[in-house]
């Protein structure tokens, strides 16, 4: 299903285009009319961050009737570059692809042991930011959209069963047959056309994995997407601009991929209530004797340099800057006093969804096909396994070439949790995770792909992930915990002993979920607005 597109979505898809056509880094519908909205210093409602459970809370308040400023720290992603296109493909990343690098750092470090993944870039705000914390590095995105501009798309609900289990103060029955429909409406979900899937050159690599996970004894689903696989089937027919089947999809896809920017945010922004500001990070948060919350800001140009600090204040303040993001700023604001009474659970709970990546060498008759869509369609699914739950999407590796690799992202159930503390001579927030706590996940991915390898005859490779390793251990792309649900916050994102502040994404979550986690973010943030709406002054 698609979003409906309605007078006022186009309005907000309207504003984008023309404040990106036009530089602004302030965006709302007096964009659409060439004018730059003037900055302010008073909203009833702040936004920080522009990524899922954020832009549920942007439209939900301009559909209220709230005037609300969203916040984010990247740049609007609508402005074509050099090469006519806005994203750079994943094989040929420039300055876009990373934000304020020398050069691009991707999950594969090498190829045959070569050097030839990684290029040399400019600085520059670019689309994907990998922060490092020692022992583990996580992928988030940067810009209006934030990681929904640079992830594969797959959409998938988890297990009700473990959904409980992690969220057992949240109503399964609301959160299934209500929020989640409704976040996967509003996102876009589709499914692949099997007979297509079964035909087209582009997912031979999924066929082929999925007959050795048939020949191991174990189940393969497809799994839903946010690209619109009916624009991907136009692409591989030649009638439309290629984008998930010409490499893009880590740096950014210029077509088909429905991103929060197209969906959520455009709708907020055509609710006219609603102002996106771009390039501003938030170094400081304090609450007034009035209970007027305060946030320092700092808008930086396209060389990172600063150029305004102000102060922006509201009424009430929606923290959706993801679980680095939103933990960091609330674990600053209690460490130096300035939020004094925020819970002593800010800062702790927080894991990788158990990720890990690895890849396996094919037999030569086992072809993946030098042809690859960049956008996942289905997994291995082992959940069920009580021993050793897992599943696996079954990746693409699009580089052009018969490579004979077959590359999975492994989502594991670890038990180990991470925590964050605060450096104040960095003033940055800084991740407790040992290399160890890793060792679980590989564990488990090593039992699933050792009995794949066995019953086909096949080994893994060494030459992709550094250190001639099989297993990519050290970086995630699903930060999950930090201001958990029911212990951060109450049970429906209310930071605890401050009313008016609120927790709205992935940070509620705490460490794991079984499968990739933006839809359940989204639905998630349906639900506590929803609650928040009906019964919180505003």
């Amino acid at each position: 299903m698609t979003p409906n597109l309605t007078r006022r979505h186009l309005l907000g898809l309207g504003a984008l285009q023309t404040a990106a056509a036009l530089g602004f880094t302030r965006i709302g519908l007096a964009s659409a009319a060439a004018a730059e909205p003037a900055a302010t210093d008073y909203a009833p409602a702040v936004v920080v961050g522009s990524g899922y459970g954020a832009a549920v809370a942007a439209l939900r308040l301009g559909q209220a009737g709230v005037r609300t400023v969203v916040v984010e720290m990247g740049r609007l992603w609508d402005t074509a570059g050099p090469d006519g296109k806005v994203f750079p493909s994943t094989t040929a990343p420039d300055q876009r692809s990373m934000w304020f690098r020398n050069r691009t750092e991707a999950p594969l470090a090498s190829f045959l042991w070569l050097d030839v993944v990684n290029r040399a870039i400019t600085p520059y705000p670019g689309v994907l930011d990998r922060v490092n914390y020692g022992d583990m590095s996580v992928y988030v995105g940067r810009g209006v959209g934030g990681g929904s501009l640079v992830n594969g798309g797959m959409a998938p609900t988890p297990r009700r069963s473990y959904f409980t289990e992690v969220l057992p103060t949240v109503d399964a029955d609301e959160m299934y047959g209500t929020y989640y429909p409704r976040a996967r409406q509003m996102l876009g979900v589709n499914e692949i056309d099997p007979a297509w899937f079964e035909s087209t050159e582009w997912y031979r690599f999924a066929r082929v994995s999925r007959k050795h996970a048939q020949n191991t004894g174990l189940k393969t689903v497809f799994v839903p997407n946010v690209y619109d696989f009916e624009y991907m089937k136009r692409e591989a027919a030649g009638t439309a601009q290629k984008s998930a089947l010409a490499g893009e999809v880590i740096y950014g896809n210029n077509q088909g991929k429905k991103s929060v920017d197209k969906t959520y945010l455009a709708a907020a922004l055509g609710t006219g209530n609603v102002t996106i500001e771009t390039l501003q990070r938030v170094v400081a948060v304090r609450r007034e004797p009035d209970g007027t919350y305060v946030l320092t800001l700092r808008r930086i140009d396209l060389t990172g340099a600063v150029v305004e600090t102000r102060e922006l204040a509201c009424r009430q303040l929606f923290l959706g800057a993801g679980s680095l993001g939103t933990t960091e700023i609330l674990l600053r604001a209690r460490e130096t006093g300035a939020l004094p009474g925020l819970s002593p659970a800010v800062g702790t709970n927080w894991g990788h969804n158990g990720n890990v990546m690895t890849a396996r060498a094919n037999h030569l008759w086992d072809t993946v096909g030098a042809n690859q869509s960049t956008m996942p369609a289905m997994g291995i699914d082992d959940w069920d396994n009580a021993a050793n739950p897992v599943f696996a999407e079954i990746a693409p590796l699009p580089m052009g070439i018969e490579h004979w690799v077959s590359m999975y992202l492994a989502i594991t159930k670890n038990p180990e949790r991470g925590t964050f503390s605060y450096d104040a001579a960095t003033d940055s927030a800084r991740l407790n995770w040992h290399l160890s706590q890793n060792q679980p996940s590989v564990a488990a991915a090593k039992k699933l792909f050792d009995r794949v390898n066995c019953a086909n005859f096949t080994m893994y490779r060494y030459d992709l992930f550094g250190d001639n390793k099989a297993f990519a251990d050290n970086f995630t792309y699903h930060p999950l915990g930090g201001c958990v649900l029911g212990q951060a916050t109450d049970n429906w994102g209310r930071a605890k002993g401050y009313p008016g502040l609120y927790v709205m994404d992935g940070s509620l979550v705490p460490g794991s979920l079984g499968v990739n986690p933006f839809v359940t973010i989204t639905a998630l943030a349906e639900r506590n607005m929803a609650r928040i709406l009906a019964e919180d002054p505003r």
